[in-house]
């Protein structure tokens, strides 16, 4: 969906060259959360401007649908691509539903169809529509004005979103809140999106890829689990830290653990008994651990999501999906 081939882009200053992106290539495949991550200055706020043209490329090229960024007319492109920026750029001088309604209008939707739509993403961001028709941005809380801010992204329906650090200036609590809104959006709006983080935790919680930057460089691309399970060099492992394993535990859940143990041929314990402790399959491998390490036989019964019995967890089990030995996995949690 968006391909970056050979992307560069280079700064000129007073005689001097500063490249700022150095020679791009990756791929972020339809309906994909793509997250870029990195120190201050390392080029990804660079490359998302890239785009949408925003900012100009020195060599290489970019394609978003199979087609040239610059073979197409820069403000129809602009119109097709959501932008949130972390200061979400709402307009103070208009209501929330003209915030909202700003590209729709500019291609022409009538007024009942901009309505309807208005209706449609005040719902889908948990705000009531009526409450917050005629209000102001100034009026609202700092989340409130950034779920607009994506509400307003995605109003034409664009196939592609990029996100500059929507969230970053919001506090702890509201911000973990709004990521698990966005993801719960994104499995029904399903767009490719492209979200700069400076934050490793939110990039493990949101991206289904990560793309990690240093001096306008790549350097390394994959799942969040291929990165945290085998960081490609030094600055990717400092940069993720030294508690990888809990990272990892905190992104997999029982269900992982179990496909893992199938498609290794290898069959987990079902003799189930009544027990006190229960895991839910959805439920991430460090509570479950936490929950095992409780248990005298350092075991739980695994319930799926019909709340029914589906087997029986041990600590043993874990060593299939994350290849860190029992001991070691009891020392990181305690």
């Amino acid at each position: 969906m968006i391909t970056f081939k050979n992307v560069s882009k280079v700064y000129k200053s007073s005689g001097k060259s500063v490249k700022a992106v150095d020679n791009v290539n990756m791929t972020i495949e339809k309906g994909e959360i793509c997250v870029f991550l990195g120190p201050s200055g390392c080029g990804k706020t660079t490359l998302l401007r890239m785009v949408n043209r925003l900012v100009s490329i020195t060599d290489g090229t970019i394609e978003v649908g199979g087609k040239d960024i610059y073979l197409l007319d820069p403000i129809e492109l602009r119109r097709s691509i959501g932008y949130v920026i972390q200061q979400n750029g709402l307009f103070p001088n208009m209501t929330i539903e003209e915030n909202i309604n700003v590209v729709p209008k500019m291609l022409n939707w009538n007024e009942g169809e901009m309505k309807k739509r208005y209706k449609e993403l005040m719902e889908m961001m948990g705000l009531n529509h009526e409450e917050y028709r005629k209000r102001y941005p100034w009026e609202l809380s700092g989340g409130q004005q950034q779920r607009i801010g994506v509400a307003r992204a995605l109003a034409a329906d664009p196939p592609v979103m990029l996100m500059d650090e929507p969230f970053g200036a919001l506090d702890p609590v509201i911000r973990d809140k709004l990521q698990n809104e966005f993801l719960r959006i994104q499995k029904d709006v399903k767009k490719t999106i492209l979200f700069i983080s400076h934050d490793i935790d939110e990039a493990l919680c949101l991206g289904d890829k990560i793309a990690i930057f240093n001096d306008g460089q790549i350097m390394q691309y994959g799942t969040p689990d291929e990165i945290l399970s085998n960081p490609q060099n030094d600055f990717v492992k400092n940069f993720i830290g030294n508690d990888r394993e809990i990272k990892r535990l905190q992104l997999l859940t029982v269900r992982d653990l179990l496909n893992k143990a199938k498609k290794v041929n290898r069959k987990m314990n079902m003799k189930i008994e009544s027990s006190e402790y229960v895991v839910n399959i959805d439920t991430d491998l460090r509570t479950a651990l936490s929950l095992l390490l409780s248990s005298p036989k350092g075991e739980a019964v695994i319930m799926d999501h019909k709340g029914q019995p589906s087997g029986v967890l041990g600590i043993g089990d874990f060593e299939v999906l994350t290849g860190v030995h029992p001991s070691k996995l009891k020392s990181i949690v305690q």
